[in-house]
């Protein structure tokens, strides 16, 4: 089975002080604290599911001794800022190189919480190009523009997203122009920071924080047939995005309303393989990536909850076209045959209007609707995941 024991860190997200029921713990009080929250969210008491706290450990991107692993750097779905949650995003670790999937709200602040080195980062992946996944993206360069040591790059980091959806631009003072892709996101970032740069530069210090980077635009193949009017065609296959000695990276298209395009991405390595929905509303392309991974990161929407939030009547209808039911997920997991489901991109995040407990409720519910009996797993900001497949158990 996967050894997949689920890492939580003992910080409160918003950094404040540590719930009372993490205070004054011994190591083992700790580890059993956080077994037993992992064991509530387990469809069928999944075996091997430990938690151990060790965000901390990842001091040199290694995250432990671990070959391969998982960190949550945030879990909140949609652009509203909150206290409770960080935006999305993820850091996966292999062999000492991070990889980190989608840049949400505070990920530069989140992936030093982790306790993740800046010289460790192999490269950024961003599923789409909605603010609430790329807020700090162009923070990773241009806060370690001419930095060296253990808090700045190496060498330029590889980018990969999406390329221009050919859609015409709507802002108003961009007539005739067209919605940017990661190219010319990365291009304007960049010229947005240019009174910085140019300070830092004529005082001999810094550089040009876009040379800090390798912009990659992913299109889906032309065989697809995919467009901005055919957005995730359900009959395509996954296709390679970048592999090298340590990784083999996949995407496939997902729906997600007027964006385009919009991706799902698969982490295969010789230690395991981890797959993340990104934004998307159900779809059987999420199974056909996913088929066999050891851990999928889904999105998780909890429609009951939407009327709560106050939102009007269009925007509730937006989200339930556009997101998937965490009823739903148990489903997803059983027919892609995956040992652990995470849910992430929490929405709603607000933990006032569902809270922990709630979202597990709702997920062992999904579980045994399904017939899952793998794990089902809440994620949590700073969570770590060390994964194993059953070759390396």
């Amino acid at each position: 089975m996967c050894d997949l024991p689920a890492t939580t860190s003992c910080s409160d997200p918003a950094g404040a002080a540590a719930p009372a029921e993490r205070r004054g713990l011994s190591r083992r009080g700790v580890m059993g604290a956080f077994a037993a929250s992992a064991a509530a969210v387990t469809a069928g008491g999944l075996p091997g599911l430990v938690t151990t706290a060790g965000a901390s450990t990842a001091a040199t991107g290694t995250a432990g001794s671990e070959r391969l692993s998982l960190t949550l750097l945030g879990t909140l779905g949609g652009p509203p800022p909150l206290a409770a949650r960080f935006g999305i995003s993820s850091a996966l670790v292999v062999n000492g190189r991070t990889y980190v999937v989608d840049c949400g709200r505070g990920a530069v602040s989140q992936y030093m919480r982790a306790g993740l080195s800046m010289p460790s980062l192999a490269g950024i992946f961003l599923t789409h190009l909605h603010a609430d996944h790329t807020a700090d993206y162009f923070s990773f360069p241009l806060l370690c523009a001419g930095v060296t040591g253990e808090q700045g790059f190496q060498s330029a980091v590889d980018v990969y997203g999406p390329g221009p959806s050919g859609l015409p631009s709507l802002l108003t003072d961009s007539a005739g122009a067209t919605t940017p892709g990661l190219a010319e996101l990365t291009r304007l970032a960049n010229r947005s920071a240019a009174a910085s740069t140019t300070f830092f530069l004529a005082e001999h210090f810094g550089v040009d924080p876009a040379t800090l980077l390798d912009v990659h635009e992913i299109m889906p193949p032309d065989s697809v047939g995919a467009s901005s009017a055919n957005t995730a065609p359900t009959g395509m296959a996954p296709f390679t995005v970048m592999e090298n000695d340590d990784v083999k990276v996949s995407a496939i298209l997902v729906p997600h309303g007027a964006v385009y395009p919009a991706y799902a991405y698969r982490f295969d390595t010789e230690y395991g393989s981890v797959v993340f929905s990104g934004d998307t509303g159900p779809t059987p392309n999420i199974p056909r990536l996913a088929k066999g991974a050891d851990v999928l990161v889904h999105e998780a929407a909890d429609m009951a909850a939407l009327p709560e939030l106050g939102y009007p009547t269009a925007t509730i209808d937006h989200i339930r076209a556009v997101h998937t039911d965490v009823t739903l997920l148990g489903g997803i997991a059983a027919e892609a045959g995956v040992r652990t489901l995470m849910a992430s991109h929490l929405t709603p995040g607000d933990p006032t209007v569902r809270s922990d407990a709630q979202w597990r409720k709702s997920l062992r519910a999904s579980a045994r609707s399904a017939d899952f009996h793998g794990g089902m797993v809440l994620g949590e900001d700073l969570m770590r995941v060390p994964v194993r497949s059953d070759h390396h158990s």
